[in-house]
């Protein structure tokens, strides 16, 4: 409704502080009627089976003797000293002392379907508690009054009221004060959170701050745990992009350059060049730019952790399937059938061509591929007869732009980044790529699940340093 404070622009401390004391406030009336209630109840059934003792007693004295007068009706033990008979008209018969001279006590006329009955009345501005029944003699019918004052009731409850007007607000007070410090004790850490959180930015080369986790083993300590896995995440993307970023820049702009010094300069004299041979030149370096651009889109796609769309995919055939292609160096291809992996087919294909590319551009004389079943395994085995590699660089190898001196000398238009690409295929299809002891060149070990077998998550790549 308009011109209401909405709760919603209250603080959480401030809206668990005024729910929690209008609680408690429901709960201290609540009990204080109750507790009221309860005590009056018991006040009452004591006050009604005195009084009907009271007027038994009474009524026994009256059947044997039917007095009268002033004076004529003796109180007993049960503390009702106000006693009263009355006839049929309403006339008072007969009457303690305390009562002496009094008009009838009460309005009360028992009948025959209620032989007794019990009320409140005053008597000199004292509250009294009557009980009243009817009794027949040799005279008439008589109507019995036993009444007892209440002046200790009347007194705690005014006093009860007094004290629940007290202590209601300050029991509520009580509350407000110690839920709001609380709650502000409990949201320290959440404040101490947000203000680190404040100062969390993704620029600059340093380490991504994190928040504090309290010590505590609470829900916002598991918040603050969560927190800082999502800012891991946060740093590992930052950090990818950037070296993304800086692997495009790294690399396009040496070809770039030179394909454009190669241009300016035949402009320079375009009667003097060879245009079909510069059109050549600058074709060979703009597949260049293709490669290193849809190799960088791959990686980027791998990083950014694009599920893939996955099939049963034969890889024995994909391997016999790139075998065939002709190289500098054949290639001999010794496959079992039936050896099915659940990926991306093209990715997979990729990968191959890349491990097949990579051991022919090393070889002497041939590239060896096996594909077997390993348990729940698929293994796909590329061997080379080349130099091999040194095991100081098997992890450099699998760095975005590294190259070894020998590919750099065999190669000059690669990228370094084939095999890279191909072990972040390989952890996106949850497998592994690694490079194995071997007395003779180099041999590369592929690993997948196979189809129908647990596979593992897919493992996020470790951007490259």
């Amino acid at each position: 409704m308009p011109g209401r404070w909405p709760p919603g622009s209250w603080s959480l401390r401030t809206r668990v502080t005024v729910a929690a004391t209008l609680v408690v406030g429901l709960l201290l009336v609540a009990g204080a009627v109750g507790f009221y209630a309860t005590l009056r109840h018991a006040v009452y059934a004591s006050l009604h089976a005195r009084g009907a003792k009271a007027v038994s007693a009474l009524a026994g004295t009256v059947r044997a003797s039917d007095p009268r007068g002033p004076g004529a009706l003796h109180p007993g033990d049960t503390g009702f000293l106000l006693l009263q008979v009355l006839d049929d008209r309403g006339r008072v018969r007969a009457a303690s002392d305390e009562m002496a001279g009094r008009p009838p006590l009460a309005d009360l006329r028992p009948d025959a379907s209620h032989p007794t009955r019990a009320g409140r009345t005053t008597l000199a501005r004292e509250e009294v508690y009557v009980v009243a029944t009817r009794v027949r003699t040799r005279h008439g019918w008589r109507v019995l009054y036993a009444g007892a004052p209440m002046p200790g009731f009347s007194r705690s409850r005014s006093y009860f009221t007094g004290l629940l007007v007290l202590a209601v607000p300050l029991g509520l007070l009580m509350a407000a004060v110690s839920v709001s410090l609380a709650v502000r004790r409990a949201l320290r850490p959440v404040r101490k959170m947000s203000a680190e959180l404040a100062e969390v930015t993704g620029s600059g080369p340093g380490r991504m701050r994190r928040v504090t986790v309290p010590v505590t083993h609470d829900e916002i300590a598991q918040l603050a745990a969560s927190v800082n896995v999502t800012l891991h995440r946060l740093e590992q993307t930052v950090v990818r992009q950037r070296q993304f970023v800086g692997d495009v820049s790294h690399e396009l702009r040496s070809p770039l350059t030179g394909l454009r010094a190669q241009l300016e300069v035949a402009l320079e004299h375009p009667e003097d060049e060879d245009w079909p041979a510069v059109a050549r030149a600058a074709l060979n370096d703009a597949d260049r730019l293709q490669r290193i651009v849809t190799d960088l889109l791959l990686l980027a796609k791998l990083d950014a952790g694009v599920p893939l769309d996955r099939e049963p995919v034969d890889l024995g055939d994909l391997a016999r399937q790139e075998g065939a292609r002709p190289r500098r160096v054949p290639v001999e291809v010794t496959a079992e059938d039936g050896v099915v992996v659940l990926g991306a087919r093209g990715p997979l294909l990729r990968l191959i061509t890349n491990l097949l590319d990579n051991a022919a551009r090393h070889a002497r004389t041939g590239v060896t591929v096996t594909v077997a079943s390993s348990g729940s395994d698929a293994v796909l085995t590329v061997a080379d007869d080349g130099d091999g590699i040194p095991p100081a660089d098997r992890d450099r190898v699998f760095q975005r732009f590294q190259r070894l001196a020998e590919g750099r000398k065999r190669d000059n238009g690669g990228s370094g980044l084939g095999l890279p690409i191909s072990r972040d295929i390989a952890h996106a299809h949850g497998g592994t790529l690694v490079i194995a002891d071997t007395r003779t060149g180099a041999h590369l070990v592929l690993t997948l699940p196979r189809a129908g077998a647990p596979s593992p998550p897919p493992r996020t790549p470790r951007p490259a340093r």
